[in-house]
């Protein structure tokens, strides 16, 4: 924590952990279902609470950390530090403290991200996208566009008829930019 608050040459840092509850398993019980066999790391709970503790750490309920991530960085001068993909739909500096890399994403770049991310799925969470639909594909559907309106349609008619998974997909993937930011609510 101290090496990731120097690096970003922060004056004051907020950090968040994904606590009870989560909306996304409400709308789509088979999200990261796909983990539930996975063994914890035995020292999770004491490494939590040392966050929790010592690094002023806060505890979300009902949505995750990832969410707190995007509703925080709406503050002018945040950075958000992560090793997770997802976040790179959130626009603002990043850094990744493994790589040692600060980076910038656009408004744009960032909801290209998302949009992207509905048509590949995202393996991780549980999430399936469009058949056939890797990284380049998704690329070349989306990179050359320039307009928000015109990626929900490409995106939604590759949908097809089954809209339901739209709607569902996108609540999952989509990161909170403001408290109770669905991304159905914000259409």
């Amino acid at each position: 924590m101290r090496d990731i608050i120097q690096a970003v040459e922060a004056e004051s840092y907020v950090s968040f952990l994904t606590g009870p509850g989560n909306f996304r398993k409400n709308i789509n019980p088979e999200y990261k279902a796909n983990r539930k066999d996975k063994p914890l790391p035995i020292h999770l709970n004491a490494c939590r609470q040392f966050l929790i503790e010592e690094w002023n750490t806060k505890v979300t309920e009902g949505y995750e950390a990832d969410d707190a991530l995007g509703i925080e960085q709406q503050v002018e001068e945040s950075v958000i530090c992560s090793l997770d993909k997802d976040l790179d739909q959130i626009s603002g500096y990043h850094y990744n403290w493994v790589s040692g890399e600060m980076y910038t994403v656009s408004e744009l770049e960032g909801i290209k991200h998302f949009w992207k991310q509905m048509l590949i799925g995202d393996r991780a969470d549980n999430i399936f996208g469009i058949d056939k639909i890797g990284k380049v594909k998704a690329g070349k559907l989306i990179d050359p566009l320039t307009d928000q309106e015109e990626m929900f349609w490409t995106v939604s008619n590759l949908y097809g008829t089954d809209s339901e998974r739209f709607w569902v997909n996108a609540d999952c993937l989509w990161i909170w930019r403001k408290p109770d930011g669905c991304f159905s609510q914000q259409v």
